[in-house]
């Protein structure tokens, strides 16, 4: 489980990080594909995580508690520049990303790149720039 949270932590501090270093639409962005390479490698949880094993049950609150935020703050960020619409929420934006990033045969990440980067697209309808 420390694991676990530790790079659940790492996901959601990576948020700050790209904040700092692109303009907001790209930071957005870049974190989504992060969070897909994150949700990728973390498929074998998954089947944990709803396993019915007592052990796990704090650790879907432990994920929002720290990724929604993260992707709040970006979210917000990227609408007031006028890069994507406001009032998207953070938590439909994670499981929508994460029902695209299913795995392929293979595991290979490309092709839940591709979707959630359409998805990203979306969240552009309706901003101050589309």
């Amino acid at each position: 489980m420390a694991v676990f949270r530790h790079e659940v932590d790492a996901c959601a501090d990576a948020a700050a990080v790209l904040a700092a270093e692109h303009e907001p639409g790209e930071a957005l962005a870049r974190w989504i594909q992060r969070y897909v390479d994150f949700i990728a490698a973390k498929r074998g949880l998954a089947a944990a995580l709803h396993s019915g094993d007592r052990a796990y049950d704090a650790l879907p609150g432990y994920f929002l508690e720290r990724l929604c935020p993260a992707l709040q703050a970006l979210l917000e960020a990227a609408a007031r520049a006028g890069k994507v619409r406001a009032g998207v929420d953070p938590d439909d934006l994670l499981h929508a990303v994460a029902s695209l990033s299913k795995p392929t045969h293979g595991g290979d990440p490309t092709p839940a790149r591709r979707m959630v980067a359409l998805l990203v697209d979306g969240l552009r309808y309706g901003s101050a720039e589309s």
